[in-house]
């Protein structure tokens, strides 16, 4: 759901939108990392942030410089990062790929008038 909800946002240009869904997708590892460091003999407290800090650390960088196109570059990597980590976690079959319809009719992802 965070995954999908930051990329309409990105695309839609919607930056404290895009900042509050990378700061929900950020606590949602840090949950996962905490209550589940190994999840069916993965060790995912190492696999999560390895595969995916650097990824996160450019999604940031973008949203703070206002920069769709380097969102969407970064937003990319995030996904190819979130599918190696469940690759590694033997969970391959659990492939993330951009959003292609927004199941989210009841949210504005553009811009409000009172920002």
């Amino acid at each position: 759901m965070r995954h999908a909800k930051l990329f309409f946002a990105g695309q839609a240009q919607n930056w404290p939108l895009a900042d509050y869904e990378m700061d929900e997708l950020q606590e949602g590892f840090d949950d996962a990392v905490r209550l589940h460091p190994t999840h069916k003999g993965a060790a995912v407290a190492t696999l999560l942030p390895s595969t995916t800090a650097d990824a996160m650390t450019s999604l940031h960088s973008a949203i703070d410089q206002h920069d769709a196109a380097a969102f969407a570059q970064a937003f990319d990597a995030l996904t190819a990062a979130c599918n190696t980590c469940h690759e590694a976690a033997d969970f391959g079959f659990n492939v993330v790929v951009r959003p292609r319809t927004n199941p989210y009719t009841n949210q504005q992802f553009a811009p409000s008038d009172r920002e």
